[in-house]
């Protein structure tokens, strides 16, 4: 058996955290995972993991060669994806990091269309609310919805990201709708702890531009805007939330919105992918892919909110 077999087991097993995962991963039984690592082991004279009834654990060295194996099989796997762009073929996998919201909300269906209209591409999609490190965790690309800062990273806007401040119309009867921001700090807010804003959310001036923050409280905080929504939705406050999460409660009056013209519209929706000497064509595909994607879909919103005004 060949080095770079054994390896790939290695690092499979890492990379799912246990030999049966891995195993249900890769379709190879957890025996002959746990074979391949063992014969690995021999070959390099030092124990890479620790083995218990539960879990595993990697030792120091195991660490190390994780980091620079995961490398080296990516290298590889790039010089074989320049030998298949000669015959203009894209396949292969693409390891995709998104924020849970993301890939829970309709948004996420452009990458279910990208596995349909391209069948000869593998995604094997991460959600995760924090940010990950794309060159040591071994991904191709990350969608994040931020204010990118990152120059370590290549960055390509897919989208605007649109905050609304959210109430739902008895609270707003209750509560009396806010003048200026400022006033958020004497009501009650709804928090998504995701968010880097926190309880001091950011806005701005409409005149002078200038940023405005705002410490906000309240009974209801979560990690998640979808949940904050539907605290929202049950009048605990105002909320934060991303424009396409409360899309259709605006639309249909569930929700009410207050104070655009004092949010920032700086924030966006970003296909962000590390500096490499080579970029696989399968993962170009995908960011072509959902640039169009996003265009045609930010188009049907605005036809259709249009149509819905001229009602």
């Amino acid at each position: 058996m060949d080095t770079l077999t054994r390896m790939r087991a290695f690092i499979a097993v890492v990379e799912n955290e246990g030999f049966s995962a891995a195993a249900r991963k890769t379709g190879r039984s957890k025996a002959l995972l746990s074979k391949y690592v063992r014969e690995l082991e021999d070959e390099l004279g030092v124990l890479l993991v620790n083995r218990t009834t539960r879990q595993i654990a990697l030792t120091a060295a195991g660490e190390v060669y994780f980091s620079r194996a995961s490398a080296v099989l990516a290298e590889l796997d790039n010089l074989n994806e320049e030998a298949r762009e000669a015959t203009g073929e894209a396949k292969g996998r693409i390891r995709v990091s998104a924020a849970r919201t993301f890939g829970d909300a309709e948004l996420g269906r452009c990458l279910v269309d990208f596995a349909v209209d391209h069948p000869n591409i593998s995604l094997d999609i991460h959600l995760d609310d924090n940010f990950v490190d794309l060159l040591n965790e071994g991904f191709d690309v990350a969608i994040r919805m931020t204010r990118l800062a990152d120059s370590a990273m290549i960055a390509r806007r897919l989208a605007d990201l649109t905050l609304r401040l959210c109430v739902s119309p008895d609270a707003l009867a209750r509560l009396g709708s806010p003048a200026h921001p400022q006033d958020l700090a004497a009501l009650p807010a709804v928090i998504d702890s995701n968010s880097r804003m926190f309880s001091n959310w950011a806005f701005r001036d409409p005149r002078s531009g200038a940023p405005l923050a705002v410490a906000v409280s309240g009974q209801f905080t979560a990690n998640s805007p979808v949940t904050v929504r539907a605290a929202v939705r049950a009048g605990l406050g105002f909320g934060l939330i991303p424009e396409f999460v409360v899309r259709e409660d605006l639309r249909s009056g569930r929700l009410a919105s207050v104070l655009d013209e004092f949010l920032p519209q700086d924030a966006g929706i970003y296909a962000v992918f590390p500096h490499r000497r080579h970029l696989p064509t399968r993962v170009r595909l995908l960011v072509d892919y959902l640039a169009a994607w996003f265009r045609r879909n930010s188009c049907d919103a605005v036809e259709s909110e249009a149509e819905l005004t001229n009602r």
